[in-house]
């Protein structure tokens, strides 16, 4: 896409401190940066960058390289001046003073609202900003003189006072901005991210003392009801926006002082056909999972951490038969499920210890549901032994588990805290195993391997698998090795379908890995729209399809 000349000059005359910003860069510079109203992943192949994004007004993003200049991150937003700082800090002050009288908010909307209230009340707008006194406001109540300042200030007072006290403060823009995954901050002077198109990088974001870090730390605990101290240092949680974060708050803990990780959440969840088109997955081997989650087949989906597992199971999810029950049991509320009898249920690992609930708790009040498909977020521990159950009992599992081999797999469950019988890991259908892969100096994520669970063999004491997709890092493509041979396909999904011929499974495979080829060709990547068609096809098969196959 090319560059958005107009765009850009569109939004520096609406926003001036833009203007400013390109200006002063231009002359240090000589590189005029391009606007981008959308930024594309191609984006991420060029040697050098130089792009401006917006955020949302009056929020944008540069994002900058040469050949001699490391990639950065700046945040261009309206800038608090040192000679506004006194008045701010004035104003702020009498909102305080005056927000005592008023009713509590409700919301976050009537939260900003009487903040920008409290301000008009606080400040008198004038053609010149010299401090003087000015009417009493709100009759007796209150006896403190009005600020005076110019239009310009107390626009500039109101932004960076909803930043700092309903917002989120120094991190408002990477929390704002759709193309980041993570957030790092390690000590007062350290914050980074991981760009979805750009990868990780350096940020303009700081924090001016390690005790405005701490505050900012302890407030940010409060927000997510789950306050940090020295009793409890360590704190996972979700931010409003279903953001995670995790944080680590005493300094004998964290040594460089407080410090978090937030994974952000995507307002609107990858698709299916996203990971088929940055060949994350193949068309094949979503078709293969597409079969298994319509038939009622377990898969855990493994990998290390940020592999993307628990991306590609939240992509699968349409793939359940549309009018299943579904049964979500989440440390941290990360899955947006398609259907409409959906049972979402979260751990609480605080307050008085009868009054917790953790994922072993959940899943036991699981099989008493009598759900269609049960998903569990993660699993680390003796829920484990639970999920088996549930298994054993008819009902399929979902999970994303950490592990790099079905091997390995088998080895964490069958050990301790987990304890699940060897004999027992066969009610496991199918391990999906992804992983983060460097290639060309790019960080990819890409299905390894899919593997399926044969059976027990009591003669060598071990579980019999099948690899049946393989990635080939060579041509960084996927082979499909389980043609006529797939174990999943022909002994479970054909039988349950009624086949005489096992054979026939292959042409539903092959169907629904034209459907996907199909929506990625036609650019059909939102969510949404890959579940209603996914559901059409279940109800109607080929008829329901909005295009020829």
């Amino acid at each position: 896409m090319p560059a958005d000349e107009a765009g850009l000059k569109k939004a520096m005359r609406k926003n001036p401190h833009l203007l400013e910003y390109v200006q002063e860069f231009v002359s240090r510079h000589r590189s005029p940066p391009e606007f981008h109203p959308v930024v594309e992943r191609k984006m991420g192949d060029e040697q050098q960058v130089n792009v401006i994004y917006p955020i949302g007004d009056p929020l944008f993003v540069h994002v900058f390289s040469t050949g001699s200049i490391p990639i950065s991150y700046k945040s261009v937003q309206p800038p608090m001046t040192p000679d506004l700082q006194p008045k701010y800090r004035k104003v702020i002050q009498q909102v305080y003073n005056k927000a005592v009288y008023m009713d509590p908010h409700e919301s976050v909307v009537e939260f900003e609202k009487n903040l920008l209230q409290l301000i008009d009340a606080s400040t008198k707008i004038s053609e010149s900003s010299t401090d003087g006194d000015g009417k009493r406001i709100f009759g007796d109540l209150f006896t403190e003189p009005k600020i005076f300042v110019t239009q310009h200030e107390q626009d500039l007072i109101k932004y960076h006072a909803k930043l700092a006290i309903v917002l989120s403060g120094p991190l408002e823009p990477l929390l704002r901005d759709p193309y980041i995954e993570d957030i790092h901050c390690i000590g007062h002077d350290n914050v980074s991210i991981v760009h979805k198109i750009f990868q990780a990088m350096p940020t303009d974001v700081k924090f001016e003392s390690m005790e405005e870090l701490d505050n900012y730390v302890r407030a940010l605990s409060e927000r997510i009801g789950r306050p940090a101290s020295m009793a409890r240092p360590i704190v996972d949680g979700t931010l409003p926006d279903g953001s995670r974060i995790n944080l680590i708050y005493a300094d004998d803990v964290s040594v460089k002082g407080p410090s978090f990780s937030i994974r952000k959440f995507a307002e609107e969840p990858i698709s299916i056909t996203h990971l088929i088109e940055w060949n994350t997955i193949s068309a094949q081997e979503a078709a293969y999972i597409w079969l298994c989650l319509e038939e009622g087949m377990s898969i855990f989906f493994c990998g290390e951490t940020a592999s993307g597992k628990t991306t590609t199971m939240g992509a699968a999810l349409p793939f359940i038969k549309y009018d299943s029950k579904v049964y979500t049991a989440e440390d941290t509320i990360e899955m947006q499920v398609p259907h409409k009898v959906w049972q979402r249920l979260a751990t609480r690992d605080f307050g008085p210890e009868e009054s917790r609930v953790d994922t072993f708790s959940l899943l036991k009040a699981a099989l008493r549901s009598r759900p269609n498909f049960i998903i569990v977020g993660e699993i680390r521990g003796k829920e484990g032994s639970v999920a088996f159950q549930a298994m054993q009992t008819g009902h399929p599992v979902l999970s994303t588990f950490h592990a790099a081999s079905t091997r390995k797999l088998i080895q964490r469950f069958t050990s301790d805290p987990i304890n699940v019988p060897i004999t027992f890991i066969d009610n496991l259908n199918v391990a999906f195993f992804q992983a983060g892969v460097y290639r060309e100096g790019k960080f990819l994520r890409r299905t390894m391997f899919i593997d399926e669970i044969v059976g027990y063999n009591e003669a060598l004491g071990g579980i019999m698998t099948r690899t049946i997709f393989l990635w080939n890092a060579a041509d960084d493509s996927h082979m499909f090795k389980g043609m006529n041979n797939s174990y999943i396909l022909e002994e479970k999904i054909a039988v349950k379908r009624g086949y005489s011929d096992k054979r026939k499974i292959y042409g539903d495979l092959a169907l629904r890995t034209k459907i996907l080829e199909e929506m990625v060709a036609r650019k059909i990547f939102k969510y949404e729209k890959v579940a209603e068609i996914t559901k059409e096809f279940q109800k109607k098969g080929v008829s329901g399809l909005p295009f020829p196959v």
